[in-house]
Parts: C-alpha cells; sequence; structure tokens
C-alpha cells in the first residue's frame, strides 16, 4: 500500500482531471493517454498504476507506473514525491521513459536504490509533424494484414533487438511479444513494404490518442539501408496517419541515430521537446 504523500493512487473518478492534464501535452504524453483512452485509470483494467501528485487537494501531475515508468511532471517536488513511491514500491518496471527534465532527476533519486541500468539514454529528440510530407510516399507502403505475420515478425524482432539491445523473445519464448505484433497488426496500426514475400521496411503505431498517433519501430531491412527506402516510406506513413488516425504525427529518436534523423526531417517533423529512456 502506498503511503507517501501528496501522492496518490489515481481512479476513475478522477478522469476528468487527469484528461486535462494529458491535453496540456499531448505529445509527450501519449503514450499514457492512449493508455487511459482505451482502458480507464482503475488499475485492474489499466494494468498499472497511475499516480497523481497532488497540491491543495488538485492534481498537478502524472506517473505512470507499469512496465514502463512514465512520469510526466517536470516540477522537481513531484518528481522527488514520485520517487518516493517509486523506491517504495521497488522496481517493478523494465524501463524509464518520458520527458528528459522528469526521467534524468527521477533516475538520479532512485540509482541508488535500484541499482546500475544496462543503458541510459539521455537525450532522445522528441518530434512531431501536423503538416503532409514535401516528400512523395512510397505507393507500396500498406498496413499489415495477418497474412503477412510469419514475415512480419522477424522484422520486428530484429528491430527491437537493435534497439534494445536485447532480444524480446528472451523471457517467454516470444509468447507476449508474438501478441503485441498480432495486436497492432490486427487494430490497422502496422505499416509494412513487401519485396517477394520479404519486408524491406516496416513501422508501427505504438500509441494512439484522441490528438497523436505515435510511430514506433522504425525498421529497414539491412539490405535498403541508404538506398532512399525509408524517406519514401515514412512519407507514406506519415500521410496515411495524418488523414485517417490523428492529426499529429510524432516519434522519439536516439540523439546519435544521425540516419534516422536525417530522414524525419526530410519527413516534416520538427523537436518539440527531449525525451530519455533509462533501460534496465
Amino acid at each position: 500500500m502506498l503511503t507517501t504523500r501528496p501522492v496518490r493512487v489515481l481512479r476513475d473518478a478522477d478522469r476528468v482531471d487527469v484528461e486535462a492534464l494529458l491535453d496540456a501535452d499531448p505529445v509527450s504524453s501519449v503514450f499514457v493517454a492512449a493508455r487511459v483512452g482505451s482502458h480507464g485509470i482503475s488499475r485492474w483494467r489499466l494494468g498499472a498504476q497511475l499516480w497523481g501528485y497532488t497540491l491543495d487537494g488538485e492534481i498537478c501531475g502524472l506517473c505512470y507506473s507499469g512496465a514502463n515508468l512514465v512520469p510526466l511532471s517536470t516540477e522537481p517536488s513531484a518528481v522527488r514525491a514520485f520517487a518516493d513511491v517509486a523506491r517504495e514500491q521497488g522496481r517493478v518496471c523494465s524501463s524509464i521513459v518520458g520527458p528528459d527534465k522528469a526521467v534524468l532527476p527521477l533516475w538520479d533519486d532512485l540509482s541508488g536504490d535500484w541499482g546500475p541500468p544496462r543503458e541510459v539514454r539521455a537525450a532522445q529528440p522528441l518530434l512531431a509533424t501536423s503538416v503532409l510530407p514535401d516528400v512523395a510516399p512510397d505507393p507500396w507502403v500498406r498496413r499489415a494484414d495477418m497474412r503477412d505475420f510469419d514475415a512480419l515478425l522477424p522484422a520486428c524482432v530484429a528491430m527491437y533487438t537493435e534497439e534494445i539491445g536485447v532480444s524480446p523473445v528472451e523471457w517467454d519464448g516470444g509468447v507476449a511479444y508474438r501478441a503485441r505484433v498480432a495486436e497492432l497488426v490486427r487494430a490497422g496500426r502496422s505499416y509494412v513494404r513487401m519485396e517477394n514475400g520479404q519486408v524491406v521496411f516496416k513501422a508501427e503505431l505504438g500509441a494512439v490518442s484522441a490528438r497523436v498517433a505515435q510511430v514506433q519501430g522504425v525498421w529497414v531491412h539491412p539490405e535498403r539501408r541508404g538506398t532512399g527506402v525509408a524517406t519514401a516510406a515514412m512519407a507514406a506513413v506519415v500521410a496515411d496517419t495524418l488523414r485517417t488516425v490523428a492529426p499529429i504525427v510524432s516519434l522519439y529518436v536516439n540523439d546519435f541515430n544521425y540516419a534516422a534523423r536525417k530522414v524525419y526531417d526530410r519527413c516534416g517533423f520538427a523537436q518539440v521537446g527531449t525525451f530519455s529512456t533509462v533501460l534496465f
């Protein structure tokens, strides 16, 4: 049971206040907003806890605690309070991710108790666009369906392993990861470009709220990198998403991934913030 104050576990009765806070920064908060929009705030349906930092009874900061720990408030007092609760609870997450001004001080407070991380990615530009790309979209990029699944899954595993540094199929033989890939395909949130039955490009809309769709898992087959496939394919994803899913498309990228950043720049993305990620 959480005893630390002024943080409390929020409930569905708090939804109006929570949605107002999420709407104040829809790009940074899209992951949490998508979860709340689909499942509500009750921990039993959300599969996680949503913590609220309160002052004079008013909720003024949020932190999502599940498989990811996602602090959204950058106020130092709120960050310290969330760190106290996280320390009391113990680490249940595989990563801390969110705005750098929340994640880095939170981790600084927790690091002595939680031990060394596998990696800290301190500067990940948070990008967004609301305009159609000037780049001509690749006409062969389309939404995946379950007939693509057997070809798509190895590409997803390769992307995850390259990006995170561990395989997503290590823990349970890939049962949970296969289910997640299939879920995105069935929801119409997976994009592919296929050639001769092989995936040469893929990307997913990993989180979708009423205002923002966040692109994740962008991957190009190693043999096709540097050939222009990524730019036209991303332009197709952005164009389709803006037309049919949400008025803003966002993503975050490692600052050292210069090739990807050039692609996103060509597709009209601009930096609107900075994320940080702590991986365990």
